[in-house]
């Protein structure tokens, strides 16, 4: 596998800003998205290996956002993961392959690039 192209939708800039510096030293292929509406387009149009999706998002929240990209064939197989402060099973009805407990540390974004990885290279 190449380099990994994530696409991270959050509306908190800090929070987005601190992921994209943790991925891109992880080497990934980094774009933001600061609303659902941003990150269906982004992802519609270039679609990413990975999309981290906020679930609190203003205006498409990031159950719809999750939704809509399982839906739609460019995106049907892309690796989702929800980041989020809820509690776990307050989200285990989402579609997605992986959470992201808010806050998150380095070492949590590293774990889940390498479990990424780690499926991709299996499935080739």
């Amino acid at each position: 596998m190449g380099t990994p192209r994530v696409l991270v939708i959050e509306d908190n800039v800090d929070v987005s800003a601190l992921l994209k510096r943790h991925l891109s030293g992880l080497g990934c292929q980094v774009a933001v998205a600061d609303t659902g509406e941003e990150g269906l387009e982004r992802a519609f149009a270039d679609p990413p290996d990975m999309a981290i999706i906020d679930i609190m998002l203003p205006g498409i929240d990031g159950r719809e956002v999750i939704r809509r990209l399982r839906a739609d064939t460019r995106t049907s197989t892309c690796h989702l993961v929800v980041s989020t402060v809820l509690d776990p099973e307050d989200v285990t009805e989402l579609a997605v392959d992986a959470m992201l407990a808010k806050p998150f540390r380095r070492s949590s974004v590293m774990r889940l690039i390498d479990s990424f990885r780690n499926s991709a290279s299996q499935e080739t």
